[in-house]
Order: C-alpha cells, then sequence, then structure tokens
C-alpha cells in the first residue's frame, strides 16, 4: 500500500503494508541506517525516533500509527537547534563507546530538551530510562545533557557571536 511519510522534513512515498513496524519502513524502504533493531519489543530504545517531537519506539509502532505526523530519525536531528546542540555535547562529552544504543539516546535527549530545556538529574533520568546502554555511559549521557543546556558545547557559537569551549 503506497503512504505518503514525512522523514527529516521531506515527504517521501512508501510501499508498504500499514501494519510493518516504522522501523523496517526506515531501514527497508528509505534505507536509513540510523534507527537499530535492539529488542524488537520498544524496552531497549536503540530503534528511538521522533514522531511529531515525541520519541517513540520505532520496532513497536506500526506505518499505520504514523498518519500525517512528521518523524524525524538521528540522520535529521541536525535540523533543529537542539538537535544541533546534543550532538556536539554527545561529541564533547565523549559519550559513545559501541555506539550502537547512540541514535536512540540522542532522539531521546532531543525529545526531552525540547519539551523542557531545563530538566533536573531526576528529570533527565526519567526521560532517559527507556534506552538501555550496555556499556554503561549513563554518566556522560546525563552530563551531555546538562551541557547542551548550558550551550556550553564546543562549536556552537553563543548569543553575542562568542564560540564556546
Amino acid at each position: 500500500m503506497k503512504t505518503a511519510l514525512k522523514v527529516n522534513g521531506r515527504t517521501r512515498m512508501v510501499d508498504a503494508p500499514g501494519d510493518k513496524p516504522l522501523l523496517w519502513v526506515l531501514r527497508e524502504e528509505l534505507e536509513l541506517s540510523g534507527p537499530k533493531f535492539g529488542c524488537g519489543q520498544g524496552l531497549c530504545g536503540a530503534c528511538t525516533v521522533l514522531l511529531d517531537g515525541q520519541a517513540v519506539r520505532s520496532c513497536s509502532t506500526p506505518l499505520s500509527a504514523v498518519g500525517k505526523a512528521a518523524v524525524t530519525t538521528i540522520e535529521g536531528v541536525g535540523a533543529s537547534p537542539v538537535g544541533q546542540k546534543v550532538a556536539a555535547a554527545w561529541v564533547d562529552q565523549d559519550v559513545p563507546q559501541c555506539g550502537y544504543c547512540q541514535a536512540g539516546q540522542i532522539m531521546s535527549a532531543v525529545a526531552l530538551l525540547s519539551a523542557n530545556p531545563h530538566p533536573k538529574d531526576d528529570e533527565i533520568d526519567s526521560a532517559m530510562s527507556g534506552n538501555l546502554c550496555r556499556c554503561g555511559t549513563y554518566h556522560r549521557i546525563r552530563a551531555a545533557i546538562h551541557q547542551a543546556v548550558t550551550g556550553q558545547v564546543a562549536g556552537i557559537v553563543q548569543a553575542g557571536g562568542d564560540h564556546a569551549g
């Protein structure tokens, strides 16, 4: 069944059944390899994408549930100022080790900071709790989120034209 899907700011036509998980539509039909298959049950967060700005597990979201909502994957996260800050903080804090979960982690962090630009540690922990990291970089993830909040991220131009970092 042909479906129009808005992904990373572009409308794309996909030919997939409505019950096909969004993860597989993104990976197989649109060749976006950022969202990863982890558990297939929405428990690990490796497949996290944004659906109209909300973090969702694409492995358990059927294509039919997307409707006219905008899908953002890690490939498109840099189009928003929040996404740019989070991505830069991830690099600055040297968060990734194996990197497998990082796309999902970043997507959840962007959703959090878009909804709550000044989260406390418990709010960060709650928002990120569905994203598992086998390498255990949770402290660096939280530090990167705090760094993205302050705007003190290397390579990001601050108000007044000063370079941070």
